[in-house]
């Protein structure tokens, strides 16, 4: 599948701390609009396929949390598999992002995250770079915390496009 999606460079948003949320000191969210364009019905089985495919692991579906989050020990890859969606990203003070079906969006470890509204079939395909595993932190982080997010590994790869994918070049060899 990722052989046939036509490689296209994301949206990218650098974010600063944001009240108690710290969010990655050098690396900016990913934003793919439309990479499913036009969106097949139901989106889940075609992230599925392509995270896997590209080595991401812990696939789950559901939706977003409705209280601002990050994670420490993990990056993480959001598909959206099915509706739409008003998302604040960066914590209290963040940037608001409307998502809809098709569109995916990977967020470095640190990264705030909520769901502020969602139409009722919302559905999110969600994983994890191989080796990582996501923690739920909702609290400010400690400065072991803030090393961790600053020098946990990059991802071999691209959760769309594989190894040859654009993240790699985003966000550089830390």
């Amino acid at each position: 599948m990722a052989n046939e999606l036509r490689i296209r460079q994301p949206e990218t948003l650098f974010l600063t701390p944001s009240d108690w949320v710290p969010n990655h000191p050098s690396l900016p969210v990913l934003f793919y609009r439309n990479i499913l364009a036009p969106a097949p019905t139901d989106c889940a089985p075609v992230f599925e396929r392509l995270f896997s495919d590209a080595g991401w692991q812990g696939l789950w579906r559901n939706g977003i949390f409705s209280y601002q989050h990050y994670h420490v020990r993990a990056h993480e890859v959001l598909g959206i598999a099915k509706g739409t969606a008003e998302l604040l990203i960066g914590g209290p003070g963040g940037s608001v992002l409307h998502v809809s079906a098709g569109d995916c969006l990977v967020l470095p470890s640190g990264t705030g995250h909520m769901c502020n509204s969602a139409s009722d079939d919302f559905l999110v395909v969600g994983a994890y770079p191989a080796g990582q595993h996501a923690d739920i932190e909702t609290a400010a982080a400690t400065p072991g915390d803030l090393k961790i997010i600053a020098t946990l590994p990059i991802p071999q790869s691209d959760p769309i496009y594989g190894p040859g994918g654009p993240l790699r070049a985003l966000w550089g060899d830390l």
